[in-house]
């Protein structure tokens, strides 16, 4: 089984994929670093010389050949890959995958990225934490519909992280 976690920047999928990955004794892999991998390129320099249509495109294709393997995986996505080019229905059509919401709120989420802005380029420019939730929820509110399409919802607000990832082994298996 191929297992995908979906959601918002600063949810938890990188962070609650390994350990997802390392209890089921699946590998992971983070959709990005994959893509930065096959073309030798950061997608900091890959929106830079080539654009985001360049990007997304790479991107489904990466996600499509990982989709087509019959490992054991925990796939963490980026943020905005299941809002392009069909990605989501591509994932919802795969044989052997389960897609995850790791839901957060926007307060959560606020918390999460406020003192990690300078690493996120798409909110690095974002001033206050007013300014911060505005840009949030405008970007859930038009996410959540691909987001929300997921085999399974779990929000992760004021949880452990080992409640987390027991709620996804209830809900796998």
């Amino acid at each position: 089984m191929i297992v995908i976690l979906i959601g918002y920047m600063a949810s938890g999928k990188s962070t609650l994929g390994r350990i997802l990955a390392k209890k089921l004794d699946y590998g992971f892999l983070d959709l990005d670093d994959y893509i930065e991998e096959k073309e030798n390129s950061t997608i900091s320099d890959i929106f830079k010389s080539k654009g985001e249509i360049h990007f997304r495109k790479l991107e489904t294709h990466y996600l499509k050949e990982l989709l087509s393997s019959k490992s054991k995986l925990v796939l963490s996505l980026g943020g905005g890959t299941p809002c392009y080019s069909n990605n989501m229905d591509i994932i919802l059509k795969a044989n052997n995958v389960k897609s995850i919401y790791l839901k957060a709120s926007i307060p959560t989420l606020i918390a999460r990225l406020k003192n990690e802005k300078s690493k996120r380029p798409l909110i690095a420019h974002i001033e206050t934490d007013d300014l911060l939730a505005e840009f949030i929820g405008k970007h859930l509110f038009e996410r959540s519909q691909f987001y929300s399409l997921a085999h399974v919802t779990i929000t992760t607000d004021n949880k452990p992280e080992n409640n987390i990832i027991e709620e996804v082994v209830l809900q796998l298996f």
